[in-house]
């Protein structure tokens, strides 16, 4: 791949903006370098509730994209370009041979932003910045990281629950990620843990933020404000079904009102973001209207 785009700087800008054929052929290069790691990304979205959320991000991104277009005056960098290219290229060869997916992936990317700013510039990078974080946000993070995370994510959701139900005089006893209820127990696992809600959340987070709002520091507030609200509600989540359990039904903690609460939670967090990016608006047009 380096070869065939070292072959295209051959041209003068002028000739590179006249004929599609070096854009095709490095196009045609990068899928043969980069097809497998392309094409299990695909699959995981398709397959991996985890990772789910790929399906959405991607098309987002590549609207975004889209309707951003291209730098007018373009600036293109072949030295760095082809610098990072082969920098990509290389770690996509090394994480082949450990067989790790998520380095594949990111050599991927990395080639991507190569290939932008060998052809256009790094100002272009700028401008997609957006659609860009978006694509790497759609990349499912390691299993071991996955691991890590969930864990500790289980213990303190499970917490909170647990001093919800008994705020509400429900007898509970705590073990770990496990609720003792009055002859029933409510087992938090990793999928319960609010982190496939947090990784959703903090990508509709920076999508609103990126279109909604004007300043960096009131897009990184809503993005971590993701953080606390997937946590709490998730929470709240725990709490409502051991609520239903022990007043109402036990069967009320499986199949699909258990499913149907994840899909409320997660409404009512979209509602919160949007609620936050509406008052953090609100406040960057007063900062606006404020005379220095």
């Amino acid at each position: 791949l380096p070869r065939v785009i070292s072959a295209a700087a051959t041209l003068s800008i002028a000739e590179r903006r006249q004929t599609p054929v070096p854009l095709l052929v490095a196009g045609l290069a990068f899928l043969v370098a980069f097809g497998e790691p392309l094409v299990t990304l695909g699959r995981d979205w398709w397959s991996d509730p985890d990772a789910g959320h790929g399906l959405l991000l991607f098309p987002i991104a590549i609207w975004l994209a889209w309707r951003s277009g291209v730098e007018k005056e373009r600036r293109p960098m072949p030295r760095l370009g082809m610098a990072l290219l082969s920098g990509a290229i290389v770690l996509r060869y090394l994480s082949g041979l450990a067989a790790e997916l998520f380095t594949m992936r990111v050599s991927m990317v990395g080639a991507v932003l190569a290939l932008i700013i060998y052809f256009i510039g790094l100002r272009q990078l700028w401008r997609w910045w957006l659609p860009i974080l978006l694509v790497i946000l759609s990349i499912p993070l390691p299993a071991v990281v996955l691991g890590t995370l969930a864990l500790p994510l289980q213990l303190m959701a499970s917490e909170w629950g647990a001093l919800l139900l008994k705020a509400r005089h429900v007898p509970v006893r705590l073990q770990g990620n496990i609720i003792y209820l009055p002859g029933r127990s409510l087992f938090v696992t990793e999928a319960c843990s609010g982190l496939r809600s947090l990784t959703s959340l903090i990508a509709l987070g920076l999508l609103i933020g990126g279109l909604w709002l004007r300043t960096i520091p009131g897009r990184v507030l809503l993005v971590l404000s993701a953080i606390p609200v997937a946590m709490a509600l998730n929470a709240f989540r725990i709490f409502i079904t051991g609520f239903l359990v022990f007043f109402v039904d036990p069967r009320l903690a499986e199949g699909v009102m258990h499913i149907t609460e994840g899909w409320a939670i997660f409404v009512v967090a979209f509602l919160i973001l949007a609620g936050l990016a509406w008052l953090a608006m609100r406040v960057e047009k007063l900062m606006r209207k404020t005379p220095a």
